[in-house]
C-alpha cells in the first residue's frame, strides 16, 4: 500500500494496519502516516473555514463548515448516477441548503416543520440512492447547522455567494474524482424507482418526518438549540433497525461523557485556552475509529460555542437534554412508523403481505 492510499484510509483501517503490522518498524511506519494524516486532515479544515470567515464574514464560518463536509465526501463518494448528472445534483443540493433553512427560520414552527420535511426528503431523493454511501449524514448535518447559525440582511446575501461557491468547488472535486466512474442510472432513476414498497423509499419518508418533526418539538419546547435535537435524530434514525439501535443506547451516555470531560478541562485549563477545545475535540475525533468515541468528541465544538450563550455548565446541560430528546424521540419514531406504515400497507395492499 503506497502512502497516499494509506492516508485515504477512514480511522478503523488505520487501526486495523497498526494492528496487524507484523514488525515494529512496520508498526511505527503505520502509527506515524496515521498521526500525519490526522493533523493534515485536521490543518486542511481549519484553513477552509478560517478562509471562508475571512472571505464572507465570521458568521459565515458555518459555511465553510457545510462546504469542507461536502468537500471531504465527495472525494470519494457518488450518487449512483452519471456523473455529469451527479454535477446536476449538487448544485439541486446547495440550493436547497441555500434556501431552505432560511425559509424555515422566517415561518411559524408549524409551517417551518413542513418546509423541514420536504427539505429533508429531497436531499434524501438527491443524494441517498445508495444508502450504503450515507451520503445524507453530509447534506443533512450541514442544513441542520445553517438552519441553527442563521443569518439575514447582507450576511445571508454573503452565505448564499458562499455556498455557490461551495457548489461549484464540490462539483469541481466531484467530477475530477469521479468521472471514469461508469453508472448506467441518470437523474430521472432516483425519482423513478421511488415507490412506497421499497424499504429505501420507506425509510426516506420515516427519516425527513422523524428530523422534522423532532425540530418542532425542541421548537415548541423552547430548547435555544433545536439543531442538536434535529442532529441526534438524524445520527440515530438510521436504514436498519440493529444499527439505529446500537446508536441510540450510545448517542445520549457518550454525550454525558463528553460534557463532563469538556467542563473538567473548561474548568482546569487557563481561560486563553477555551476556544481551543474545539480543536481538542476535532483531534479526538480524528482518533477515533468508533461511534462512541467520535460521539464524545464531537461535543466539544458545539460546546465551544455554546457556551459563550450559555455558561459552560449550561451549555452542557442543554447538550444532554437536547441529545437526550433527540435520540428518545428516534427510538419511539422509529417504533410507531413500523407499526403505522405496515398497518397502512395491510389496509392499502392486502394481496402485498
Amino acid at each position: 500500500m503506497t502512502l497516499y492510499q494509506e492516508l485515504q484510509l477512514n480511522a478503523a483501517g488505520s487501526k486495523a494496519l497498526i494492528r496487524n503490522a507484523k514488525t515494529k518498524k512496520e508498526k511505527q511506519r503505520h502509527l506515524f502516516i496515521y498521526v500525519m494524516k490526522v493533523f493534515i486532515t485536521l490543518a486542511f479544515c481549519m484553513a477552509v473555514v478560517t478562509a471562508y470567515s475571512i472571505i464572507f464574514g465570521p458568521k459565515n464560518s458555518i459555511a465553510g463548515v457545510v462546504i469542507l463536509l461536502s468537500l471531504l465526501v465527495l472525494r470519494a463518494a457518488d450518487f449512483g448516477i452519471k456523473t455529469t448528472h451527479g454535477i446536476g445534483v449538487i448544485g439541486l443540493i446547495f440550493g436547497i441548503l441555500a434556501a431552505g433553512p432560511r425559509l424555515s427560520n422566517m415561518l411559524p414552527s408549524s409551517w417551518a416543520f413542513i418546509v423541514n420535511g420536504i427539505c429533508m426528503f429531497s436531499i434524501l431523493i438527491l443524494s441517498c440512492h445508495n444508502i450504503i454511501m450515507s451520503n445524507h449524514f453530509t447534506f443533512v448535518l450541514g442544513y441542520l447547522l445553517l438552519l441553527g447559525y442563521d443569518v439575514t440582511g447582507k450576511d445571508y446575501l454573503m452565505r448564499v455567494a458562499a455556498l455557490a461557491s461551495g457548489a461549484l468547488i464540490s462539483a469541481m472535486i466531484f467530477y475530477k474524482n469521479q468521472k471514469n466512474r461508469v453508472h448506467k442510472r441518470c437523474f430521472s432513476h432516483l425519482f423513478s424507482e421511488f415507490h412506497l414498497q421499497g424499504a429505501r423509499s420507506q425509510w426516506y419518508i420515516k427519516f425527513a418526518l422523524g428530523v422534522s418533526s423532532v425540530l418542532l418539538i425542541a421548537s415548541l419546547l423552547g430548547l435555544p438549540r433545536a439543531m442538536w435535537a434535529g442532529i441526534a435524530t438524524m445520527s440515530t434514525l438510521l436504514p436498519f433497525e440493529k444499527d439505529s439501535v446500537y446508536r441510540i443506547k450510545r448517542r445520549l451516555p457518550f454525550n454525558v461523557v463528553g460534557g463532563l470531560l469538556f467542563l473538567g478541562l473548561y474548568y482546569i485549563l487557563p481561560e486563553g485556552i477555551y476556544a481551543n477545545l474545539g480543536l481538542v475535540g476535532g483531534i479526538g475525533v480524528g482518533f477515533s475509529a468508533g461511534y462512541s468515541c467520535q460521539t464524545m468528541f464531537n461535543t466539544f465544538g458545539a460546546l465551544v460555542a455554546g457556551a459563550n450563550l450559555f455558561g459552560p455548565a449550561g451549555a452542557v446541560a442543554l447538550r444532554i437534554v437536547c441529545n437526550g430528546l433527540g435520540a428518545g424521540y428516534s427510538y419511539i419514531f422509529d417504533k410507531g412508523f413500523r407499526f403505522i406504515f405496515g398497518w397502512l400497507s395491510c389496509r392499502l395492499c392486502p394481496d402485498a403481505n
